[in-house]
């Protein structure tokens, strides 16, 4: 039997083609397994893999010592498939991705291969009596596979800024107006009141009579260099996620988990935020002075670089950076870098990867290519920073 992988990975399988028919139309011929599923739905253009990895943490603390299960399905990998789907945090088997990446082809032989795996996902979470899953949109989400749910126990809209343009519109309504799409009628909507595209999501709501609930960004986040801390509702709380931003995706999450229709104690909220772990997301190894974040695009770039400038400002920095060639890469070096900074750029064997030929003369003069990423990040004692794409640290720390 053809693996999981080869299939998800062949060349007529591995491209986008946004829509809903063909996820629809295979699910249909499975007997519709996401109807008899509770879905949390995240959409956004950054802040959506922290947001559901915080909730599938504290849905996973709270149902601990039950028999329910609580499902994650999240893109893109970092090492494996596998990585995509779990069950109360432990990732599917390849046996078990082979098996049903095999039915969702049997279903629907047109897939692409975010469909074949949200169908896959879909049916693998029902066989196992999955009650509740944390469901992250692919793109977008208007369009996306995984829209194809009715009526979730809530919806969840992260920050919106430019990204995938040529996809989803090139102005934040239009971008808005695709994200807002996973909206559902009568189903609860959870967004910060500091959303660019907050009036568009709002008119969306109420075209569907969904209840609102906005939050703002009044969480305060604390690092030490060693430790990090959130403060909420006055007490001081170890949190495992850095970075400044991470207070508004937190307080969307808190105000998610009131939507929904169980009571979380605040000890619980305590416990998970303290050892949720979201892999290669602002992670900062003290003992290598390694930090790896994989900020994809010019507002996490953004954030990136605040971080930076505000916790490690006196300290020279080594960038490495590797992107796909359809990121905005001259607006992301451009906010990424300052003077006096050292850039290396890592050209990684991926498709759509950016060659160091494209990159702007300007650019060029002022980097390095580089095919070892691992030996400068071993004879560096400075701070190294490594950051522009999941699919660049999925490959360059695969075997470590």
């Amino acid at each position: 039997m053809q693996s999981a992988q080869s299939i998800l990975t062949s060349t007529d399988k591995f491209h986008i083609d946004l829509g809903l028919e063909r996820t629809l139309l295979a699910l249909e011929s499975l007997n519709n397994p996401q109807d008899y599923i509770n879905f949390i739905h995240v959409a956004g253009t950054n802040g959506k893999g922290s947001v559901c990895a915080m909730l599938n943490e504290i849905l996973c603390e709270h149902f601990l010592n039950s028999s329910v299960n609580v499902g994650l399905f999240t893109s893109p990998h970092l090492f494996s498939y596998c990585e995509r789907i779990k069950i109360n945090n432990v990732p599917i088997t390849c046996d078990d991705l082979d098996k049903y990446i095999k039915i969702a082809l049997e279903a629907g032989e047109e897939l692409t291969e975010f469909e074949l795996l949200s169908v896959a996902a879909m049916k693998y979470f029902y066989d196992k009596n999955v009650k509740y899953v944390i469901l992250e949109v692919g793109l977008g989400g208007r369009y996306d596979s995984t829209n194809v749910i009715k009526k979730p126990i809530c919806s969840v809209i992260t920050t919106i800024d430019f990204d995938h343009t040529a996809r989803l519109g090139s102005t934040i309504d239009e971008i808005a107006y695709q994200k807002a799409g996973i909206i559902k009628h009568n189903c609860p909507t959870v967004v910060s009141v500091d959303n660019k595209g907050y009036g568009v999501i709002k008119s969306c709501a109420n075209k569907q009579n969904s209840s609102l609930y906005t939050v703002e960004n009044n969480l305060k986040i604390e690092f030490d260099g060693k430790n990090n801390y959130v403060y909420i509702n006055g007490k001081k709380l170890p949190f495992s996620l850095l970075g400044d931003w991470q207070s508004q995706n937190l307080a969307l999450v808190l105000e998610a988990v009131k939507t929904l229709p169980f009571k979380v104690g605040e000890q619980t909220v305590a416990d998970a935020i303290k050892k949720v772990k979201w892999r290669f997301r602002l992670e900062y190894d003290r003992d290598k002075n390694l930090l790896i974040d994989g900020a994809h695009n010019p507002s996490g770039i953004r954030a990136l670089r605040d971080f930076l400038d505000k916790y490690f400002k006196n300290e020279k920095k080594t960038f490495i950076f590797g992107c796909l060639n359809n990121k905005d890469y001259e607006k992301m070096l451009e906010i990424l870098l300052n003077e006096g900074d050292e850039l290396y750029f890592y050209e990684f064997d991926y498709p759509n990867a950016l060659k160091y030929e494209q990159l702007p003369d300007n650019i060029k003069q002022r980097s390095q290519k580089t095919c070892d990423p691992r030996k400068i990040l071993d004879e560096k004692q400075n701070l190294k920073v490594v950051c522009g794409s999941l699919y660049m640290l999925g490959k360059l720390f695969n075997a470590g």
